[in-house]
């Protein structure tokens, strides 16, 4: 029981916790008002707007700053780690993505014929646009200055 509830008092956990599902209850809601459906699935899927990585990194990063200061070291090591992630996003992990477009057309193409294909294309949406990576650090940035510090 003391384990839980130094989990539930850990507030850069928490916060973070909280961003990401913020971040992936808007992707449903934004999914709900453009295909007119609710896709639970998003909840737990990559890519999409807002970006649940860059949502939990900022909030990381911010309760860190918010219970440490911004001279501490843990706030240093978020620091990078948040820049690192949303690098990534809206950078590797979105190419990758590009590439996986290119590969499934390629694919569909070469397999137009074919009666027997049964393999399934490489996930296209993994990555980011700038904007979506920009979208999840505010909203990230946001939670720690709601949730206050126990």
């Amino acid at each position: 029981m003391d384990f839980i509830h130094e989990l539930l008092g850990n507030y850069m956990l928490v916060c973070s916790v909280i961003s990401y599902f913020a971040a992936q209850i808007i992707k449903i809601l934004i999914g709900l008002i453009r295909d007119r459906r609710l896709d639970l699935s998003l909840m737990f899927a990559s890519g999409g707007m807002p970006s649940s990585h860059s949502s939990t990194v900022a909030a990381l990063c911010i309760s860190a700053a918010r219970l440490h200061g911004v001279s501490s070291s843990v706030f240093a090591i978020t620091l990078v780690l948040a820049s690192i992630v949303m690098y990534d996003a809206a950078g590797v992990r979105r190419q990758a993505g590009e590439h996986a477009k290119i590969l499934n057309k390629l694919l569909e193409d070469l397999t137009s014929g074919d009666q027997h294909r049964t393999e399934e294309g490489l996930k296209e949406l993994i990555g980011h646009t700038p904007l979506q990576v920009v979208i999840g650090a505010i909203l990230g940035i946001a939670i720690p200055f709601i949730v206050p510090i126990l």
